[in-house]
């Protein structure tokens, strides 16, 4: 005879994925410039050194010494120019320039219209985390619906088992709102 289906570790699997959208969510936030200097705001950032693409925390220590100021101190002088670049052409809006072993990055004044754009990019970013919650309820419903339709389970247990699933997708999504709520808020301040 079959071992009895693990229910609980479906759902204990469901929850890490769901957290994963968040955490996913976070981290294209973290992209978001809001006018405040942020080191979060560097990460996307790829520096060509040593003959691949590393990210620039690998090439550099970045730091906020002022609101409106980031700093990168290169650990290698000859990397400083190429840090600079990479900075430059990462898409961000930001003109570095170095001092030294310090490339200085300022965090310009944003535009009403600017707000606008990354208020709406942000919108976007929530909205595919809430699929991406989604997506991983469809899942969760269908193995336990598949494990009925074997008599792994009841009926009633199915049906108490997608209202586990419905709970935790709710709680997902709200989390993702509270976030889009936060990050709007942080885009808007002047």
């Amino acid at each position: 005879m079959a071992a009895p289906p693990d229910l609980n570790g479906i759902k204990t699997d469901l929850s890490r994925r769901m957290d994963g959208a968040l955490e996913t969510l976070r981290r294209e936030f973290a992209g978001l410039r809001t006018g405040r200097a942020n080191a979060a705001l560097l990460e996307p950032v790829k520096v060509e050194a040593y003959g691949t693409h590393v990210p620039l925390n690998q090439v550099g220590s970045v730091g906020v010494p002022e609101p409106r100021l980031i700093t990168v101190k290169v650990f290698e002088k000859g990397m400083v120019g190429v840090v600079e670049k990479a900075i430059r052409d990462a898409g961000l809006g930001l003109n570095p320039a170095s001092d030294g072993q310090l490339v200085r990055v300022p965090i310009p004044q944003l535009t009403q219209e600017r707000r606008n754009e990354l208020a709406k990019a942000a919108g976007k970013y929530a909205e595919g985390a809430r699929v991406a919650v989604r997506g991983v309820r469809r899942d969760g419903m269908e193995q336990y619906k598949a494990l009925e339709k074997k008599g792994q389970i009841s009926q009633d247990e199915l049906k108490r088992w997608e209202k586990e699933v419905e709970t935790l997708t709710v709680g997902h999504v709200k989390k993702v709102d509270e976030a889009l709520a936060e990050k709007e808020k942080d885009i808007r301040a002047v």
